[in-house]
C-alpha cells in the first residue's frame, strides 16, 4: 500500500518533491536540489517546437520553497526533464552545478561561469556541509529517445533532442541523520550498488509499465533490495507536461502505464516488508521519519 510521507520536523531532514526526480534536500544548514525541473513545457511544444527554462518559474519556486542559499544543484542525466532548468536556479542562487560533462555544456550555454561547475564521474564524493553525495555511473531506462552527449555549449531555445542524455547517475547521499539512494531512471547495471546502503530509495519508476514482470524485479532486488531500504519513494511518474501549479498526475497511457507499474511493483515491496511513498509536489516531508 501507499503511505504518506512523514512531515518535516527539527533536527531533521526536509525534503520537497517537485515532479520528475527534481527534490530539494536541506538540513537546515546546507540545502542541495536534485535535477529543479520547473519550467514543465507542454506535449506540442516538445515535440514540435524549441523550449527554453523560464526564470519566472524558477524564482517562484524558489520564492514558494523560502530556499536562502543553495549549495548545490546535480543532475541525474542531462535530459531536458532534468538538466533544463538547473543552470537557473545556479544562476540566481550561486550554487554550484554539478553533473556530466554534457550537464556543464548546458550551463556553459546559460552562462555559467568554469568556477560554477563540477562534472563527475563513476565514484566520485563531493562534501555539502554535512552532507556527503556519490555519484554511480547508472544507465537511462529503456527506451532512451535522446541518446549521446552535448558536445559544446546549449544556448535555448532549441529542439528537445538537444539535451541528451549524458552519463545517469545514481547519486549517493549520506548524511548523520541517514541515508538516501535518488536513482531517477528506471534502469540500472547489475552490481552497481554492492557494499551500499540506504535506508531511504527515491526510485525513478517511468517507463515501468511497459517492461516485463522480470524486468521490474531484477530492477527492484538490484536497486531497493541491494541497498537495504526501508522506505521507497517513488518518483519520475507525473505526467511532466502539466505544470506544477496543477496536482501531480501519472503520465498518460501512451506513454507509460502507471497502473501496470504499482501491480508489479507493491508485491515485490510486500514481499520485503518495504514502505511505498507517492509523494505529493511542493510538500514538506522528512525522509526519514517514522522509520523505527
Amino acid at each position: 500500500m501507499y503511505q504518506r510521507q512523514a512531515a518535516a520536523r527539527p533536527g531533521g531532514l526536509t525534503a520537497h518533491f517537485l515532479g520528475t526526480s527534481s527534490l530539494l534536500l536541506s538540513d537546515g544548514a546546507t540545502t542541495l536540489l536534485c535535477d529543479g525541473f520547473v519550467t514543465r513545457p507542454g506535449l506540442m511544444r516538445v515535440g514540435l517546437g524549441r523550449i527554453a527554462p523560464d526564470a519566472g518559474l524558477v524564482r517562484a519556486a524558489i520564492e514558494r520553497l523560502g530556499v536562502r542559499s543553495l549549495d548545490a544543484v546535480f543532475c541525474a542525466h542531462s535530459h531536458y526533464d532534468h538538466a533544463l532548468d538547473a543552470p537557473v536556479w545556479c544562476l540566481q542562487t550561486g550554487a554550484v552545478l554539478v553533473g556530466s560533462e554534457s550537464t556543464a555544456n548546458i550551463g556553459r550555454g546559460l552562462g555559467l561561469a568554469e568556477t560554477s561547475l563540477r562534472v563527475v564521474g563513476d565514484g566520485d564524493t563531493l562534501d555539502y556541509g554535512r552532507f556527503t553525495l556519490t555519484f554511480l555511473d547508472s544507465v537511462h531506462s529503456p527506451g532512451d529517445r535522446y541518446p549521446g552527449v552535448v558536445t559544446r555549449p546549449l544556448v535555448p531555445p532549441a529542439r528537445t533532442g538537444a539535451w541528451k542524455t549524458g552519463a545517469a547517475y545514481s547519486v549517493l547521499i549520506e548524511h548523520p541523520v541517514g541515508r538516501i539512494l535518488l536513482h531517477a531512471s528506471a534502469n540500472h547495471r547489475p552490481g552497481m550498488l554492492d557494499g551500499r546502503r540506504a535506508e531511504v530509495v527515491y526510485l525513478g519508476i517511468g517507463g515501468l509499465g511497459k517492461q516485463s514482470r522480470e524486468f521490474v524485479r531484477r530492477y527492484w532486488d538490484e536497486v531497493v533490495g541491494a541497498v537495504g531500504a526501508r522506505r521507497v519513494v517513488l518518483v519520475h511518474w507525473d505526467d511532466f507536461f502539466v505544470g506544477l501549479d496543477r496536482p501531480l498526475r501519472p503520465l498518460p497511457y501512451f506513454a507509460d502505464r502507471f497502473d501496470v507499474t504499482m501491480a508489479m511493483l507493491l508485491p515485490l515491496a510486500q514481499r520485503d516488508g518495504v514502505e511505498v511513498v507517492l509523494p505529493v509536489a511542493w510538500d514538506a516531508t522528512d525522509p526519514h521519519g517514522e522509520l523505527d
